[in-house]
């Protein structure tokens, strides 16, 4: 007999990444490194490569797999880059950024303070994906908000 499922499981905070990866394992070797990344599950096939990992950034969860051309699964390296940002808000931004600078992540956007009250930057991990790590400084009202992007931008 199978217990009753809850539709939306415990600790699910809405959209989760679902990352492609050219090499998964390491890139949770790196995101363990670099973000402090907590593995919770990992399904390797028959030739070691990883269908599903699960891993804890956070309050966060962050899926990926390696790729898969037959399921027509490819990563930003394969496929020359990747729309996608995925953000995530830390502590102290400042300091882990400085961390995951120094496990290899690339800055595309340097740490700095933003109009919106956020203290963030952009980066590019070693497998192509893109990410925004920021840190609240300020809360303001959307009005708040609006008058300075209209300060700033001239809109």
């Amino acid at each position: 007999m199978t217990k009753s499922a809850k539709p939306v499981p415990d600790g699910s905070l809405g959209a989760t990444p679902y990352l492609a990866v050219a090499g998964a394992a390491d890139a949770i070797a790196f995101y363990r490194q670099a973000f402090g990344a907590v593995e919770t599950m990992r399904i390797a096939g028959p030739d070691g490569k990883i269908g599903h990992a699960e891993l804890k950034l956070g309050a966060a969860t962050l899926m990926l797999a390696d790729e898969s051309p037959a399921m027509g699964i490819h990563g930003p390296l394969t496929l020359g880059g990747s729309p996608v940002t995925v953000h995530l808000y830390v502590d102290d931004v400042d300091a882990f950024t400085t961390r995951a600078v120094a496990a290899g992540l690339k800055i595309v956007k340097p740490v700095a303070d933003q109009f919106y009250g956020d203290r963030g930057g952009k980066f590019v991990d070693p497998f192509g994906h893109l990410w925004w790590f920021a840190s609240r400084i300020e809360n303001l009202s959307n009005d708040e908000i609006q008058q300075r992007a209209q300060s700033l931008f001239g809109n």
